[in-house]
């Protein structure tokens, strides 16, 4: 049986880390995609990275997916995707999820508190 722990030492295995101040870095450049995986409640106690995508860690299946309707055009296969929730958790599940479904390239930048703590831009 499986427990959380597990499913998070699987997902930090397989979704690389990113440095919050090299992140903030790539998102100056626009060469990346920053996706918040946390749900609209929290998005809206503490704001989210300016430009990025929200979408909640519970729909990232089909919002990932080009055969549902849900699926988000700015999401492409090739792209470098940078996830982001409350402490990183979040983050590395939903980028483990995207890589097994094809992502190239996903990383995980940990928590909102340490991008705007950091000078990440913020969409309040």
């Amino acid at each position: 049986m499986k427990t959380a722990k597990n499913y998070l030492e699987e997902a930090n295995q397989l979704v690389m880390k990113i440095d919050v101040n090299e992140a903030i870095q790539k998102h100056k450049m626009k060469s990346s995609i920053f996706i918040d995986v946390r749900d609209s409640a929290d998005i809206e106690k503490t704001g989210t990275i300016l430009e990025g995508l929200i979408i909640p860690r519970g729909l990232i299946e089909f919002v990932a997916d080009e055969a549902t309707p849900l699926y988000n055009k700015a999401l492409k296969k090739d792209a470098e995707i940078i996830l982001i929730c409350g402490a990183g958790g979040q983050a590395a599940l939903a980028g483990k999820t995207l890589i097994e479904m094809g992502y190239n390239t996903v990383l995980n930048v940990g928590g909102i508190g340490d991008w705007e703590k950091n000078g990440g831009p913020m969409s309040k």
